[in-house]
C-alpha cells in the first residue's frame, strides 16, 4: 500500500535532515548548476523510473517522459527537451528507453481506451503496420508485444538521430551517443538495443524513421 499524502511530506523533512547530516553543503552543491551527462527519453509509466533501476543521484540525468516514449517530430515539448540538453547542458548520451508491459503499446494495437482514437499514439499504430509481417508471425500475444516495445524503441532512437539540433552536431565533439533500452519490469534488467544494427539491417524501406519520411515529403513539395 502507497503512504499516505502525509506520510509523503513527513519522508521528505526526515529526508532533509538525513541528507544534512552526511552532507551539511548537499542542498548548496545540488542548486548551484546541473551538469548531468545523460538524457533520459522514458515512458510516464509509474513502475518505470530512471532513477531507482540506474542507481544515478540527483542531478546526474535530465528526464523527459511521457505516454510510450515517444519522440513525436511535431512535439515541441521533446524537442525542446533534446535541444536544451545538448545546447546548454551538453549531454553525452542520449537514452530512449520504452518497458515491456508498456500501456500504451497496448492501448495502440488493440485499440482500447486512449488508444482507440487516440493521434498521439498514431505512431505506434504506424510503427506496427510497417513491421507487421514480422509481427504476426510471433503467436504468443506477450513476446508479440515485447518484440514492437523495442521496435518502437528502435523508431524512437531514429527519430532523435534525425533531428536537425543533432545532425548538427555531428562530426564534432558535442556528438552524443544515442541509446536504445527497454526496461524489463519482470526482471529489473536493463536490455540495451543494437539500435544501429536494428536499423542499417531493415529490409523493408517503408521502416525508415518518421521523421525521416516527413522531411521527404516537404522536399517534394
Amino acid at each position: 500500500m502507497p503512504p499516505s499524502y502525509q506520510q509523503i511530506l513527513a519522508y521528505n523533512e526526515k529526508w532533509i535532515v538525513e541528507k544534512i547530516a552526511s552532507n551539511p553543503d548537499f542542498f548548496s552543491n545540488l542548486c548551484a548548476e546541473q551538469k548531468p551527462d545523460y538524457l533520459f527519453i522514458g515512458c510516464s509509466d509509474s513502475r518505470v523510473d530512471p532513477d531507482i533501476f540506474t542507481g544515478l543521484n540527483l542531478g546526474d540525468m535530465f528526464v523527459h517522459r511521457n505516454i510510450s516514449n515517444i519522440v513525436n517530430p511535431i512535439d515541441l515539448n521533446v524537442a525542446s527537451v533534446i535541444q536544451y540538453a545538448i545546447t546548454n547542458l551538453k549531454v553525452k548520451h542520449i537514452i530512449v528507453c520504452g518497458h515491456y508491459g508498456c500501456g500504451g503499446i497496448k492501448a495502440a494495437m488493440k485499440e482500447e481506451g486512449i488508444g482507440k482514437n487516440s493521434p498521439w499514439l498514431q505512431i505506434i499504430k504506424d510503427i506496427y503496420r510497417i513491421h507487421k509481417s514480422e509481427l504476426e508471425k510471433i503467436k504468443d500475444e506477450t513476446k508479440r508485444y515485447d518484440r514492437l516495445v523495442e521496435l518502437n524503441v528502435i523508431e524512437q532512437t531514429e527519430n532523435v538521430v534525425e533531428m536537425d539540433c543533432i545532425q548538427a552536431l555531428k562530426g564534432t565533439p558535442d556528438y552524443p551517443e544515442i541509446h536504445g533500452w527497454v526496461f524489463d519490469m519482470r526482471t529489473g534488467k536493463i536490455v540495451e538495443l543494437d539500435t544501429q544494427s536494428s536499423i542499417t539491417n531493415q529490409t523493408d524501406k517503408g521502416s525508415l524513421s518518421l521523421i525521416r519520411k516527413l522531411k521527404s515529403l516537404f522536399k517534394k513539395r
